[in-house]
Protein backbone atom coordinates (compact mmCIF):
# COMPACT_ATOMS: atom_id res chain seq x y z
CA UNK A 1 0.00 0.00 0.00
CA UNK A 2 1.24 3.50 -0.87
CA UNK A 3 -0.06 6.44 1.15
CA UNK A 4 0.46 10.04 0.10
CA UNK A 5 1.00 13.18 2.15
CA UNK A 6 1.93 16.64 0.90
CA UNK A 7 4.43 19.29 1.92
CA UNK A 8 6.55 21.97 0.23
CA UNK A 9 10.14 22.67 -0.74
CA UNK A 10 11.29 26.28 -0.81
CA UNK A 11 12.76 28.04 -3.83
CA UNK A 12 13.32 31.61 -2.73
CA UNK A 13 9.98 33.00 -1.53
CA UNK A 14 8.14 30.38 -3.59
CA UNK A 15 7.02 27.07 -2.15
CA UNK A 16 6.82 24.09 -4.53
CA UNK A 17 4.52 21.20 -3.75
CA UNK A 18 6.21 17.93 -2.76
CA UNK A 19 4.34 14.63 -2.66
CA UNK A 20 5.48 12.33 0.16
CA UNK A 21 4.86 8.74 -0.92
CA UNK A 22 5.12 6.13 1.84
CA UNK A 23 5.14 2.40 1.07
CA UNK A 24 5.26 -0.47 3.58
CA UNK A 25 6.13 -3.67 1.71
CA UNK A 26 7.39 -7.19 2.56
CA UNK A 27 11.16 -7.52 2.75
CA UNK A 28 14.10 -7.06 5.07
CA UNK A 29 13.28 -4.47 7.76
CA UNK A 30 14.55 -1.05 6.67
CA UNK A 31 13.55 2.60 6.57
CA UNK A 32 14.85 4.60 3.61
CA UNK A 33 14.11 8.08 2.30
CA UNK A 34 14.74 8.80 -1.39
CA UNK A 35 14.13 11.79 -3.64
CA UNK A 36 17.23 13.95 -3.25
CA UNK A 37 17.03 14.60 0.52
CA UNK A 38 19.69 16.57 2.35
CA UNK A 39 21.22 15.45 5.65
CA UNK A 40 18.41 16.94 7.77
CA UNK A 41 15.76 15.15 5.71
CA UNK A 42 17.65 11.84 5.79
CA UNK A 43 17.83 12.05 9.58
CA UNK A 44 14.02 12.35 9.71
CA UNK A 45 13.70 8.56 9.81
CA UNK A 46 15.31 8.45 13.26
CA UNK A 47 13.21 11.31 14.60
CA UNK A 48 10.01 9.82 13.18
CA UNK A 49 10.76 6.31 14.47
CA UNK A 50 11.51 7.59 17.99
CA UNK A 51 8.52 9.95 18.06
CA UNK A 52 6.20 7.09 17.07
CA UNK A 53 7.76 4.88 19.74
CA UNK A 54 7.02 7.61 22.30
CA UNK A 55 3.34 7.21 21.30
CA UNK A 56 3.64 3.41 21.74
CA UNK A 57 3.42 2.88 17.97
CA UNK A 58 5.94 0.27 16.79
CA UNK A 59 6.91 0.13 13.14
CA UNK A 60 6.36 -3.26 11.49
CA UNK A 61 9.29 -5.49 10.57
CA UNK A 62 8.93 -4.65 6.90
CA UNK A 63 10.59 -2.54 4.26
CA UNK A 64 9.55 1.12 4.58
CA UNK A 65 10.30 3.39 1.63
CA UNK A 66 9.57 7.11 1.56
CA UNK A 67 9.83 8.87 -1.80
CA UNK A 68 9.83 12.67 -2.03
CA UNK A 69 8.44 13.59 -5.46
CA UNK A 70 9.54 15.24 -7.72
CA UNK A 71 12.73 13.30 -7.15
CA UNK A 72 14.99 15.80 -8.95
CA UNK A 73 14.02 18.72 -6.69
CA UNK A 74 16.46 19.21 -3.77
CA UNK A 75 14.77 18.75 -0.39
CA UNK A 76 16.25 20.71 2.52
CA UNK A 77 15.19 21.28 6.11
CA UNK A 78 13.65 19.54 9.07
CA UNK A 79 10.06 20.48 8.15
CA UNK A 80 9.70 17.17 6.25
CA UNK A 81 9.42 15.26 9.57
CA UNK A 82 5.67 15.79 10.01
CA UNK A 83 4.53 14.89 6.46
CA UNK A 84 6.73 11.77 6.52
CA UNK A 85 5.18 10.72 9.85
CA UNK A 86 1.67 11.42 8.52
CA UNK A 87 2.27 9.43 5.36
CA UNK A 88 3.64 6.54 7.39
CA UNK A 89 0.67 6.62 9.79
CA UNK A 90 -1.71 6.63 6.81
CA UNK A 91 0.14 3.68 5.24
CA UNK A 92 -0.25 1.75 8.52
CA UNK A 93 -3.99 2.53 8.60
CA UNK A 94 -3.80 4.57 11.82
CA UNK A 95 -5.16 7.78 10.27
CA UNK A 96 -7.38 8.06 7.15
CA UNK A 97 -5.42 8.53 3.94
CA UNK A 98 -7.99 10.78 2.26
CA UNK A 99 -7.78 13.33 5.10
CA UNK A 100 -3.98 13.32 4.92
CA UNK A 101 -3.97 13.86 1.16
CA UNK A 102 -6.14 16.99 1.56
CA UNK A 103 -3.55 18.63 3.80
CA UNK A 104 -0.17 20.30 3.29
CA UNK A 105 1.98 19.60 6.34
CA UNK A 106 5.29 20.84 7.67
CA UNK A 107 6.95 20.58 11.06
CA UNK A 108 9.96 19.23 12.91
CA UNK A 109 9.50 16.35 15.36
CA UNK A 110 11.29 16.14 18.66
CA UNK A 111 12.06 12.69 20.06
CA UNK A 112 9.09 12.79 22.44
CA UNK A 113 6.65 13.60 19.63
CA UNK A 114 6.38 17.36 20.19
CA UNK A 115 6.22 19.57 17.09
CA UNK A 116 8.90 22.23 16.84
CA UNK A 117 8.42 25.49 14.90
CA UNK A 118 9.99 25.73 11.45
CA UNK A 119 10.76 28.53 9.03
CA UNK A 120 8.64 29.19 5.94
CA UNK A 121 5.13 28.68 7.36
CA UNK A 122 3.85 31.81 5.60
CA UNK A 123 4.89 30.87 2.03
CA UNK A 124 3.77 27.28 2.75
CA UNK A 125 0.29 28.59 3.59
CA UNK A 126 0.28 30.53 0.30
CA UNK A 127 1.10 27.32 -1.58
CA UNK A 128 -1.58 25.38 0.32
CA UNK A 129 -4.18 28.01 -0.57
CA UNK A 130 -3.26 27.76 -4.25
CA UNK A 131 -3.75 23.95 -4.11
CA UNK A 132 -7.04 24.23 -2.17
CA UNK A 133 -5.61 22.29 0.74
CA UNK A 134 -5.48 22.98 4.47
CA UNK A 135 -2.15 23.59 6.20
CA UNK A 136 -1.07 21.57 9.23
CA UNK A 137 1.94 22.96 11.08
CA UNK A 138 3.39 23.28 14.59
CA UNK A 139 1.27 25.34 16.94
CA UNK A 140 4.03 27.96 17.25
CA UNK A 141 4.01 28.45 13.45
CA UNK A 142 0.22 28.51 13.06
CA UNK A 143 -0.22 32.15 14.08
CA UNK A 144 2.22 33.19 11.37
CA UNK A 145 0.65 31.04 8.62
CA UNK A 146 -2.89 32.15 9.49
CA UNK A 147 -2.13 35.62 8.08
CA UNK A 148 -2.64 34.26 4.56
CA UNK A 149 -6.36 33.89 5.18
CA UNK A 150 -6.97 31.92 1.99
CA UNK A 151 -6.87 28.48 3.59
CA UNK A 152 -7.55 26.77 6.89
CA UNK A 153 -4.46 26.65 9.10
CA UNK A 154 -4.31 24.08 11.90
CA UNK A 155 -1.61 24.23 14.56
CA UNK A 156 -0.74 21.11 16.55
CA UNK A 157 1.45 20.85 19.62
CA UNK A 158 2.34 17.15 19.30
CA UNK A 159 2.12 14.28 16.85
CA UNK A 160 -0.47 12.72 19.16
CA UNK A 161 -2.66 15.79 18.63
CA UNK A 162 -2.38 15.20 14.88
CA UNK A 163 -3.55 11.59 15.24
CA UNK A 164 -6.49 12.58 17.44
CA UNK A 165 -7.42 15.32 14.97
CA UNK A 166 -7.51 13.06 11.91
CA UNK A 167 -9.29 10.24 13.72
CA UNK A 168 -11.99 12.60 14.96
CA UNK A 169 -11.25 12.05 18.66
CA UNK A 170 -10.30 15.68 19.30
CA UNK A 171 -10.41 18.01 16.26
CA UNK A 172 -8.00 20.93 16.44
CA UNK A 173 -9.37 24.49 16.10
CA UNK A 174 -8.10 26.71 13.27
CA UNK A 175 -5.19 28.97 14.18
CA UNK A 176 -5.72 32.70 14.59
CA UNK A 177 -3.34 35.27 13.08
CA UNK A 178 -0.65 36.64 15.38
CA UNK A 179 -0.53 40.16 16.73
CA UNK A 180 0.27 43.17 14.58
CA UNK A 181 3.52 44.45 16.02
CA UNK A 182 3.34 48.01 17.31
CA UNK A 183 5.62 50.61 15.79
CA UNK A 184 7.77 51.90 18.63
CA UNK A 185 10.19 54.47 17.23
CA UNK A 186 11.84 56.50 19.97
CA UNK A 187 14.27 58.43 17.77
CA UNK A 188 12.92 61.82 16.75
CA UNK A 189 14.22 64.35 14.24
CA UNK A 190 13.79 66.98 16.93
CA UNK A 191 16.90 65.51 18.56
CA UNK A 192 19.03 66.69 15.62
CA UNK A 193 20.35 70.24 16.04
CA UNK A 194 20.90 72.12 12.80
CA UNK A 195 21.44 70.15 9.56
CA UNK A 196 18.24 71.53 8.00
CA UNK A 197 19.35 70.69 4.47
CA UNK A 198 20.15 67.11 5.45
CA UNK A 199 16.74 66.81 7.14
CA UNK A 200 15.01 68.12 4.03
CA UNK A 201 16.83 65.53 1.91
CA UNK A 202 15.74 62.81 4.32
CA UNK A 203 12.12 63.92 3.96
CA UNK A 204 12.32 63.89 0.15
CA UNK A 205 13.95 60.46 0.15
CA UNK A 206 11.24 59.05 2.42
CA UNK A 207 8.44 60.57 0.36
CA UNK A 208 9.56 59.11 -2.98
CA UNK A 209 11.74 56.14 -1.95
CA UNK A 210 14.81 57.83 -3.36
CA UNK A 211 18.36 56.64 -2.68
CA UNK A 212 20.36 58.99 -0.48
CA UNK A 213 24.01 59.42 0.50
CA UNK A 214 25.40 61.66 3.24
CA UNK A 215 29.05 62.77 3.06
CA UNK A 216 30.50 64.63 6.00
CA UNK A 217 33.07 64.80 8.77
CA UNK A 218 32.94 62.38 11.70
CA UNK A 219 30.37 63.41 14.30
CA UNK A 220 28.37 65.62 11.93
CA UNK A 221 25.26 63.53 12.50
CA UNK A 222 25.06 61.31 9.39
CA UNK A 223 24.19 58.09 11.22
CA UNK A 224 21.98 60.00 13.64
CA UNK A 225 19.93 61.37 10.76
CA UNK A 226 19.62 57.99 9.07
CA UNK A 227 18.46 56.32 12.28
CA UNK A 228 15.52 58.78 12.38
CA UNK A 229 14.27 57.56 8.99
CA UNK A 230 11.95 54.80 10.35
CA UNK A 231 10.08 57.46 12.34
CA UNK A 232 8.97 59.35 9.20
CA UNK A 233 8.23 56.42 6.88
CA UNK A 234 4.57 55.34 6.45
CA UNK A 235 3.48 51.92 7.64
CA UNK A 236 3.57 48.97 5.29
CA UNK A 237 0.35 48.39 3.39
CA UNK A 238 -1.24 44.93 3.91
CA UNK A 239 0.18 43.76 0.57
CA UNK A 240 3.66 45.06 1.38
CA UNK A 241 3.51 43.56 4.88
CA UNK A 242 2.72 40.12 3.43
CA UNK A 243 5.52 40.41 0.84
CA UNK A 244 8.07 41.42 3.46
CA UNK A 245 6.90 38.87 6.00
CA UNK A 246 7.28 36.00 3.52
CA UNK A 247 10.98 36.80 3.22
CA UNK A 248 11.36 37.22 6.97
CA UNK A 249 9.52 33.91 7.48
CA UNK A 250 12.13 32.11 5.37
CA UNK A 251 14.85 33.81 7.42
CA UNK A 252 13.17 32.88 10.73
CA UNK A 253 12.75 36.51 11.78
CA UNK A 254 9.02 36.57 12.58
CA UNK A 255 8.44 36.78 16.32
CA UNK A 256 5.70 34.47 17.63
CA UNK A 257 3.67 34.74 14.46
CA UNK A 258 3.42 38.52 14.63
CA UNK A 259 3.36 40.56 11.45
CA UNK A 260 5.05 43.94 11.65
CA UNK A 261 3.69 46.94 9.77
CA UNK A 262 6.96 48.79 10.37
CA UNK A 263 9.20 49.09 7.34
CA UNK A 264 12.45 47.10 7.66
CA UNK A 265 15.58 49.05 8.54
CA UNK A 266 18.63 46.90 7.96
CA UNK A 267 22.11 48.07 8.97
CA UNK A 268 24.78 45.50 8.03
CA UNK A 269 28.35 46.07 9.18
CA UNK A 270 30.91 47.03 6.55
CA UNK A 271 32.67 43.67 7.03
CA UNK A 272 29.57 41.81 5.72
CA UNK A 273 30.27 39.32 2.94
CA UNK A 274 28.68 39.24 -0.49
CA UNK A 275 26.46 36.31 0.54
CA UNK A 276 25.28 38.24 3.60
CA UNK A 277 24.36 41.32 1.57
CA UNK A 278 22.99 39.82 -1.64
CA UNK A 279 22.03 36.33 -0.46
CA UNK A 280 23.52 32.89 -0.80
CA UNK A 281 25.23 30.40 1.43
CA UNK A 282 23.70 27.01 2.05
CA UNK A 283 20.33 26.88 0.35
CA UNK A 284 20.78 30.36 -1.19
CA UNK A 285 19.13 32.19 1.71
CA UNK A 286 17.93 35.82 1.37
CA UNK A 287 20.50 38.53 2.04
CA UNK A 288 20.24 41.98 3.59
CA UNK A 289 18.92 43.60 0.40
CA UNK A 290 15.96 41.19 0.38
CA UNK A 291 15.39 41.49 4.13
CA UNK A 292 15.18 45.25 3.49
CA UNK A 293 12.44 44.75 0.85
CA UNK A 294 9.89 47.60 1.09
CA UNK A 295 12.16 49.25 3.65
CA UNK A 296 15.61 50.77 4.09
CA UNK A 297 19.13 49.39 3.66
CA UNK A 298 21.54 51.68 5.53
CA UNK A 299 25.22 51.26 4.71
CA UNK A 300 27.31 53.23 7.18
CA UNK A 301 30.95 53.88 6.26
CA UNK A 302 30.14 53.08 2.62
CA UNK A 303 33.72 53.18 1.23
CA UNK A 304 34.80 50.61 3.83
CA UNK A 305 32.61 47.91 2.27
CA UNK A 306 34.42 45.57 -0.10
CA UNK A 307 34.19 46.89 -3.64
CA UNK A 308 32.95 43.55 -4.97
CA UNK A 309 30.10 43.70 -2.46
CA UNK A 310 29.11 47.23 -3.44
CA UNK A 311 29.15 46.45 -7.14
CA UNK A 312 26.61 43.66 -6.64
CA UNK A 313 24.07 46.30 -5.55
CA UNK A 314 23.93 47.99 -8.94
CA UNK A 315 21.60 45.55 -10.70
CA UNK A 316 19.19 44.96 -7.76
CA UNK A 317 18.78 48.73 -7.32
CA UNK A 318 17.52 48.99 -10.90
CA UNK A 319 15.44 45.80 -11.16
CA UNK A 320 14.02 45.41 -7.65
CA UNK A 321 14.92 41.74 -7.52
CA UNK A 322 18.04 39.60 -7.24
CA UNK A 323 18.81 36.20 -8.71
CA UNK A 324 21.02 34.19 -6.37
CA UNK A 325 22.77 31.54 -8.45
CA UNK A 326 24.79 28.82 -6.79
CA UNK A 327 25.89 25.38 -7.88
CA UNK A 328 22.93 23.71 -6.17
CA UNK A 329 20.35 26.50 -6.21
CA UNK A 330 19.00 29.27 -8.43
CA UNK A 331 16.44 31.40 -6.63
CA UNK A 332 15.00 34.88 -7.08
CA UNK A 333 14.19 37.25 -4.21
CA UNK A 334 12.44 40.63 -4.33
CA UNK A 335 14.55 43.53 -3.08
CA UNK A 336 12.81 46.84 -3.68
CA UNK A 337 14.64 48.81 -1.00
CA UNK A 338 15.68 52.40 -0.37
CA UNK A 339 19.46 52.67 -0.16
CA UNK A 340 20.78 55.17 2.39
CA UNK A 341 24.55 55.50 2.82
CA UNK A 342 26.96 57.56 4.90
CA UNK A 343 30.62 58.26 4.21
CA UNK A 344 33.48 60.38 5.47
CA UNK A 345 35.09 62.67 2.86
CA UNK A 346 38.45 60.94 3.37
CA UNK A 347 40.09 58.37 5.62
CA UNK A 348 40.80 60.82 8.46
CA UNK A 349 37.45 62.51 7.88
CA UNK A 350 38.63 66.13 8.03
CA UNK A 351 39.23 66.93 4.36
CA UNK A 352 37.07 70.08 4.51
CA UNK A 353 38.93 71.47 7.54
CA UNK A 354 42.27 73.02 6.43
CA UNK A 355 43.49 73.11 10.03
CA UNK A 356 43.01 69.35 10.52
CA UNK A 357 43.26 67.83 7.03
CA UNK A 358 46.29 65.71 6.27
CA UNK A 359 49.05 66.75 3.88
CA UNK A 360 47.64 64.47 1.17
CA UNK A 361 44.51 66.59 0.65
CA UNK A 362 42.69 66.67 -1.73
CA UNK A 363 44.10 63.46 -3.23
CA UNK A 364 43.22 61.50 -0.10
CA UNK A 365 39.53 62.36 -0.52
CA UNK A 366 39.53 61.39 -4.19
CA UNK A 367 41.15 58.07 -3.39
CA UNK A 368 38.84 57.33 -0.46
CA UNK A 369 35.52 58.12 -2.11
CA UNK A 370 36.92 56.61 -5.29
CA UNK A 371 36.36 53.21 -3.69
CA UNK A 372 32.70 53.73 -4.56
CA UNK A 373 32.43 53.34 -8.32
CA UNK A 374 30.93 56.00 -10.54
CA UNK A 375 28.06 53.76 -11.75
CA UNK A 376 27.01 53.06 -8.15
CA UNK A 377 27.31 56.72 -7.13
CA UNK A 378 25.18 57.61 -10.16
CA UNK A 379 22.34 55.62 -8.64
CA UNK A 380 22.03 57.94 -5.63
CA UNK A 381 19.22 60.41 -6.28
CA UNK A 382 20.22 62.69 -3.40
CA UNK A 383 23.81 63.54 -2.46
CA UNK A 384 24.18 65.73 0.59
CA UNK A 385 27.22 67.34 2.18
CA UNK A 386 26.77 67.28 5.97
CA UNK A 387 28.85 70.03 7.59
CA UNK A 388 30.13 69.71 11.16
CA UNK A 389 27.93 71.04 13.94
CA UNK A 390 29.56 73.63 16.19
CA UNK A 391 29.50 72.77 19.88
CA UNK A 392 27.66 76.03 20.64
CA UNK A 393 24.79 74.86 18.40
CA UNK A 394 24.15 71.99 20.80
CA UNK A 395 22.94 74.50 23.39
CA UNK A 396 20.20 75.76 21.08
CA UNK A 397 16.59 74.80 21.89
CA UNK A 398 15.12 71.76 20.16
CA UNK A 399 13.72 72.37 16.67
CA UNK A 400 10.02 73.19 16.59
CA UNK A 401 9.39 70.45 14.03
CA UNK A 402 9.87 66.78 14.91
CA UNK A 403 9.35 63.45 13.20
CA UNK A 404 5.54 63.55 13.55
CA UNK A 405 5.17 66.68 11.41
CA UNK A 406 7.58 65.38 8.77
CA UNK A 407 5.89 61.96 8.76
CA UNK A 408 2.53 63.63 8.07
CA UNK A 409 3.91 65.38 4.97
CA UNK A 410 5.57 62.16 3.80
CA UNK A 411 2.30 60.26 4.25
CA UNK A 412 0.39 62.85 2.19
CA UNK A 413 2.98 62.64 -0.60
CA UNK A 414 2.80 58.83 -0.55
CA UNK A 415 -1.00 58.98 -0.74
CA UNK A 416 -0.72 61.17 -3.84
CA UNK A 417 1.57 58.59 -5.42
CA UNK A 418 -0.71 55.69 -4.48
CA UNK A 419 -3.57 57.42 -6.27
CA UNK A 420 -1.36 58.26 -9.24
CA UNK A 421 -0.14 54.68 -9.74
CA UNK A 422 -3.38 52.96 -8.75
CA UNK A 423 -3.82 49.72 -10.66
CA UNK A 424 -0.09 49.04 -11.06
CA UNK A 425 1.40 46.17 -9.08
CA UNK A 426 4.96 47.23 -9.90
CA UNK A 427 5.00 51.02 -9.52
CA UNK A 428 4.19 52.35 -6.05
CA UNK A 429 6.40 55.42 -5.65
CA UNK A 430 7.99 58.04 -7.87
CA UNK A 431 11.30 56.19 -7.71
CA UNK A 432 9.72 53.33 -9.70
CA UNK A 433 8.37 55.48 -12.57
CA UNK A 434 10.14 55.28 -15.91
CA UNK A 435 9.67 55.65 -19.68
CA UNK A 436 6.59 57.37 -21.00
CA UNK A 437 4.95 57.33 -17.58
CA UNK A 438 7.78 59.40 -16.13
CA UNK A 439 7.50 61.88 -18.99
CA UNK A 440 3.75 62.18 -18.44
CA UNK A 441 3.93 62.86 -14.70
CA UNK A 442 7.23 64.73 -14.30
CA UNK A 443 7.73 66.89 -17.39
CA UNK A 444 8.47 70.35 -15.92
CA UNK A 445 7.14 73.68 -17.07
CA UNK A 446 9.18 75.54 -19.76
CA UNK A 447 11.36 77.34 -17.21
CA UNK A 448 12.02 74.13 -15.31
CA UNK A 449 12.81 72.25 -18.51
CA UNK A 450 15.21 74.98 -19.59
CA UNK A 451 17.21 74.91 -16.35
CA UNK A 452 17.31 71.10 -16.40
CA UNK A 453 18.65 70.95 -19.95
CA UNK A 454 21.29 73.58 -19.22
CA UNK A 455 22.44 71.73 -16.08
CA UNK A 456 22.51 68.41 -17.93
CA UNK A 457 24.70 69.93 -20.64
CA UNK A 458 27.03 71.80 -18.31
CA UNK A 459 27.54 69.05 -15.72
CA UNK A 460 27.35 66.10 -18.09
CA UNK A 461 24.37 64.35 -16.51
CA UNK A 462 23.92 60.78 -17.68
CA UNK A 463 20.55 59.63 -18.98
CA UNK A 464 20.04 57.86 -15.65
CA UNK A 465 20.93 61.03 -13.75
CA UNK A 466 18.55 63.10 -15.90
CA UNK A 467 15.63 60.79 -15.14
CA UNK A 468 16.48 60.62 -11.45
CA UNK A 469 16.37 64.40 -11.25
CA UNK A 470 12.89 64.29 -12.80
CA UNK A 471 11.74 61.71 -10.23
CA UNK A 472 13.07 63.77 -7.32
CA UNK A 473 11.48 66.94 -8.73
CA UNK A 474 8.16 65.08 -8.97
CA UNK A 475 8.45 64.09 -5.31
CA UNK A 476 9.28 67.66 -4.25
CA UNK A 477 6.18 68.84 -6.09
CA UNK A 478 4.10 66.15 -4.35
CA UNK A 479 5.37 67.33 -0.95
CA UNK A 480 4.25 70.83 -1.92
CA UNK A 481 0.89 69.50 -3.12
CA UNK A 482 1.40 70.86 -6.63
CA UNK A 483 0.29 68.88 -9.71
CA UNK A 484 2.84 70.50 -12.05
CA UNK A 485 6.63 70.16 -11.71
CA UNK A 486 7.97 73.69 -11.83
CA UNK A 487 11.32 75.46 -11.90
CA UNK A 488 11.84 75.62 -8.07
CA UNK A 489 11.24 71.86 -7.82
CA UNK A 490 13.75 71.13 -10.57
CA UNK A 491 16.29 73.54 -9.08
CA UNK A 492 16.09 71.88 -5.68
CA UNK A 493 16.40 68.41 -7.22
CA UNK A 494 19.48 69.53 -9.17
CA UNK A 495 21.01 71.02 -6.02
CA UNK A 496 20.92 67.58 -4.38
CA UNK A 497 22.19 65.85 -7.51
CA UNK A 498 25.23 68.02 -8.19
CA UNK A 499 26.79 68.05 -4.72
CA UNK A 500 28.87 65.61 -2.65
Amino acid sequence: MVARAYTVAFEGVSARQVEVQCAVTPGLPSFSIVGLPDKAVSEARDRVRTALAAMSIALPSKKITVNLSPADLPKEGSHFDLPIAMGLLAALGIIPEDAVSDTVALGELSLDGALMPVIGALPAAMAAAEDNRALLCPQASGREAAWVGGTQVIGAATLADVVRHFTGQSPLPPSEPGEVMANFVNKDLADVKGQERAKRALEIAAAGRHHLIYVGTPGAGKSMLASRLPGILPELSPTEALETSMIHSLAGLLDEGGISRTRPFRTPHHTASMAAIVGGGRGAKPGEISLAHNGVLFLDELPEFARTVLETLRQPIETGEVMVSRANAHVSYPCRFMLVAAANPCRCGHLSDPARACSKAPVCGEEYLGRVSGPLMDRFDLRVDVPPVHVSDLELPDPAEGSAAVAARVARARDIQLARYQGSSVIRTNADAEGQLLDDIATPDPEGRDILLKAADRFGLSARGYHRVLRVARTIADLAGEPQVRKPHVAEALAYRLTA
